[in-house]
């Protein structure tokens, strides 16, 4: 359907008068009046009632109208729209994170951004590490926020970013506290206690950086791992503590996860520390990465001033 036919029905139907729509139209009357026609044979209805003193919408025009008009409003808009999606002011985001991030440095970034740029479409999804980098290189997603891991390299195809540092701490049953298992001094957990205690962890193949810096911090202490239980979300890791199967070490921020039944206690000496971080492609161009990347390299510098 042609557009500039859809114009010259818009015209008529404002001025309801060929030749005052067709001065408005920078036309004469009869090739006007040939485009009305040739719109009307396509949708096969009559769009005007024409009578020598007057000129009316048809029923069908009346309920047709609004929707041509919304519809030559969106093709206006096409050229705005496509510089603000060249600008990364509008179009879409796919955000991947693991779920430590989600008590971090994933809501100081989602809230920037979405101050930032309110029209894009902002899409977030938790998963795993591994699960994240493999989908981008399968180019699935714009970024992911993963622990980082010290002993493996990104693949080339990737970039990576340091987002945030944080040292460990204990997550214990607030039962154990209570009836004299566990004894913690000045609000530390000591490492003899914490080797002695059946551990709550993610499985290695989900978080590999993570489960080697719990193992490799318990044969720091001199103590053999004793897993009771494995879970590949925070969240669940944390309910499981509060149900008394064991203790986990976590990311300090997890301390924003109050959890009845569970108490945080910073670990006794050289707490090992985590890194979590921002991977995604490097050829990817797409500007609203761009602009997520441009932000968080500013949020960063600020938290360092």
């Amino acid at each position: 359907m042609d557009v500039r036919q859809l114009r010259h029905f818009v015209a008529v139907a404002q001025t309801l008068h060929f030749s005052l729509a067709a001065q408005r139209l920078c036309m004469t009357q009869p090739p006007l009046s040939q485009s009305i026609m040739a719109l009307e044979r396509e949708v096969g209805a009559s769009l005007f009632v024409r009578t020598k003193r007057s000129v009316a919408l048809t029923p069908f025009a009346e309920q047709w109208l609004p929707q041509v008009r919304a519809a030559l409003g969106a093709i206006d808009a096409l050229g705005h729209t496509a510089q603000a999606i060249l600008r990364g002011d509008a179009g879409g985001l796919e955000l991947s994170f693991v779920s430590t991030a989600d008590y971090s440095i994933l809501p100081v970034l989602v809230q920037r951004f979405r101050s930032l740029y309110p029209a894009v479409e902002l899409s977030l999804m938790e998963a795993t590490s591994d699960l994240q980098i493999a989908a981008l290189l399968e180019g699935k997603g714009h970024a992911g926020i993963v622990i980082a891991n010290p002993w493996a390299t990104i693949p080339d195809q990737l970039a990576y970013r340091s987002l945030v540092v944080e040292p460990l701490i204990a997550a214990v049953p607030q039962a154990w506290m209570a009836d004299g298992r566990l004894v913690d001094v000045e609000g530390r957990l000591s490492s003899d206690a914490m080797i002695s205690c059946p551990l709550v962890v993610f499985p290695r193949r989900a978080a590999p950086a993570f489960y080697d810096l719990v193992t490799g911090y318990y044969a720091a202490c001199g103590g053999s791992l004793h897993i009771a239980q494995h879970a590949i979300q925070m969240q669940t890791i944390i309910s499981l503590v509060s149900a008394g199967m064991g203790i986990a070490l976590v990311p300090a921020s997890l301390r924003h996860l109050a959890r009845s039944g569970v108490r945080y206690l910073a670990l006794e000496e050289n707490a090992p520390h985590l890194e979590t971080g921002l991977v995604y492609r490097r050829d990817d161009t797409t500007p609203t990465l761009a602009n997520f990347l441009h932000m968080a390299s500013q949020l960063l510098e600020l938290d360092m001033s």
